[in-house]
C-alpha cells in the first residue's frame, strides 16, 4: 500500500511516523511544499524575542531523521497543486520547477493554515509580513536585527499579535496594535479582557482597537498603516489577523469542506473520499461540549489527529471525541487561558449559560508572593453542566486550566466538579482551588 501524506508539520510527520511505526514495510512518501520540516510553531515569538537564540533551534527532528532512521521518503521543496481522486494520483512542481505526479492508495491532507493577509493596497510591500511557517520567523528576526527598525506597527490583537508584542518589546522595539472591531479580546469576559489590556498598556504599547485599516503606503524607508482616521507609521508592519485552513486543494479536488472552510472529517479523520483523510489545522473537528462541528487550530489537535489518521490508514479503528478549544497564551507576566464555551456561543449552541466571574489569590492566605487569579465559569442552568471557564493571572494560570478542561471532555456538570478532590499547599494555591470557589458560586446560580 503506497501512503502519500502533503504536508511535513504537525500532523504530516506524527502521521507518517505513526504508519511506520504502525507497518515497517509500507511505503511512505511526504511532500512538503517549503524545505522545513517537524518544527515548533508556537515556539516562535518567544525564539524572535532573543536575538542570541539560532531560529532553527526550533527544528524539533531534521528532515534527514525520518529519511535515514524511519524510512520515509521525505521530499522537501514539493508543492502540489492537483489532486485526482479517480485516478489516486497527485501533482506538483518541485521548488527546481521540476514537474511531478505520485500515485496512492491512502491520501493524508495535512495542508495546515495561512496567515490572513487583507487583499488590500500595499499588504504586499517589503516589511510587511506575517508569522506562520519558520521561514516567515526567520524573515522577521533577521528583519528586525537591523537598527533602523524602531517601531512596528501590528493589525490584530489575537495570540499572535500579543505574543509578538512582548516579543518585539522585549527587544526595545515600539509597538503600536490596529485592529477593526472596537473591542480588545472579543471572546473574553470584559473584567479579564480589562486585565490583559492593562498589562500590554503598562508596556508602553499603543492599542487603537476599531479603526479599520484601509492601506498601507511606504513613506521614504517607513510604513504608514493608513485608516478612515487614524495613520500610524512604523518601520516593519506585521499581520495578525489569523489564519484559516488551506482547504483550495481538498475543494478542487471535490472534498466536502465544513465549518470556515476547513476540511469535513469525521471522527476517524476521513474526508468525502473514502480513500483521503486530514489532519491538524486544514481540518475540522466536533466539539466535546457540543458534539457540533468546529474548527480551532490548535498544536495538540494536530498532532493527535496525524496518529489517529495513521491508525486508522493501517486499518486500526481509532475515534477522536474531539475538542474543548482549550489554549493558553502568555502575554508580558499574565498567563490567560480558556476551555469551552464562552456565554456568547453557549446561546448560539442552544444551553441557557449562566457565568459567574471571581477574583482571588494564586497562592494560600498569608503565604508570601500571592497575586491575583481571575476566574470565569460558565455553565448550563437547565442541565447544570459545566460549559466554560477563562483565566488570567500572573501564576497559576497555564496548568490551572487543565482541571476544566477535562471535565468539559467527560460532561460533568457544575456541581460534580465542584466536589473534585484538587491538589492542595500553600505555595500553590489556597484551599479552595479558584475554579472550586467558581464553581460553588456558580452552583449557587443555576
Amino acid at each position: 500500500m503506497k501512503v502519500l501524506i502533503i504536508g511535513g508539520d504537525a500532523a504530516g510527520m506524527s502521521a507518517a511516523s505513526k504508519v511506520k511505526r504502525n507497518n515497517p514495510d509500507l511505503d511512505v512518501t511526504v511532500l512538503e511544499k517549503t524545505l522545513d520540516v517537524s518544527y515548533s510553531a508556537c515556539g516562535m515569538p518567544y525564539n524572535i524575542s532573543d536575538p542570541a537564540r539560532d531560529i532553527d533551534d526550533l527544528v524539533v527532528r531534521q528532515a534527514d531523521v525520518f529519511r535515514e532512521k524511519q524510512g520515509i521518503n521525505l521530499l522537501t521543496g514539493h508543492c502540489v497543486e492537483s489532486i485526482d481522486p479517480s485516478s489516486r494520483t497527485v501533482a506538483g512542481m518541485s521548488l527546481q520547477g521540476k514537474a511531478f505526479q505520485f500515485p496512492y492508495d491512502k491520501l493524508l491532507m495535512a495542508t495546515g493554515g495561512s496567515p490572513m493577509v487583507p487583499d488590500l493596497e500595499g499588504f504586499d510591500l517589503p516589511g510587511v509580513m506575517a508569522l506562520k511557517s519558520l521561514d516567515d520567523g526567520r524573515k522577521i528576526k533577521a528583519y528586525i536585527t537591523a537598527p533602523t527598525v524602531r517601531k512596528v506597527v501590528i493589525i490584530g490583537m489575537g495570540y499572535i499579535a500579543l505574543e509578538m508584542c512582548e516579543a518585539l518589546r522585549s527587544r526595545s522595539i515600539d509597538v503600536e496594535m490596529v485592529k477593526p472591531g472596537p473591542v480588545f479580546l472579543p471572546w473574553m469576559e470584559a473584567e479579564l479582557s480589562d486585565t490583559v489590556k492593562k498589562e500590554v498598556a503598562s508596556h508602553r504599547v499603543a492599542m487603537h482597537p476599531g479603526h479599520r485599516v484601509e492601506k498601507i503606503e511606504a513613506s521614504g524607508s517607513a510604513l504608514n498603516v493608513i485608516c478612515s482616521d487614524l495613520t500610524l507609521q512604523g518601520d516593519m508592519v506585521l499581520v495578525a489577523v489569523g489564519i484559516e485552513p488551506n482547504s483550495e486543494l481538498a475543494g478542487r479536488a471535490g472534498l466536502e469542506l465544513g465549518v470556515d472552510n476547513a476540511i469535513a472529517v469525521d471522527r476517524r479523520l476521513r474526508t468525502s473520499d473514502e480513500n483521503i483523510y486530514a489532519a491538524g489545522d486544514c481540518a475540522d473537528a466536533y466539539h466535546v461540549v457540543t458534539g457540533k462541528k468546529t474548527w480551532i487550530p490548535l498544536a495538540l489537535r494536530a498532532n493527535r489527529a496525524g496518529w489517529a489518521a495513521a491508525d486508522n490508514i493501517c486499518g486500526k479503528a481509532v475515534e477522536l471525541p474531539g475538542v474543548a478549544g482549550t489554549a493558553v497564551f502568555k502575554v508580558f507576566d499574565l498567563e490567560v487561558a480558556r476551555t469551552g464555551l464562552t456565554v456568547d456561543a453557549a446561546k448560539k449552541s442552544g444551553f441557557d449559560p449562566e457565568k459567574v466571574v471571581i477574583k482571588t489569590r494564586s497562592r494560600a492566605h498569608a503565604h508570601p508572593g500571592a497575586s491575583v487569579i481571575h476566574v470565569q465559569m460558565v455553565g448550563d442552568k437547565k442541565t447544570g453542566r459545566l460549559l466554560g471557564v477563562q483565566m488570567v493571572g500572573k501564576e497559576g494560570v497555564a496548568h490551572r486550566i487543565n482541571a476544566p478542561a477535562v471535565a468539559l471532555h467527560n460532561q460533568m456538570t457544575v456541581a460534580a466538579y465542584g466536589q473534585a478532590d484538587l491538589a492542595y499547599a500553600p505555595p500553590f494555591g489556597p484551599t479552595w482551588d479558584p475554579t472550586l470557589t467558581a464553581a460553588n458560586q456558580l452552583l449557587k446560580r443555576i
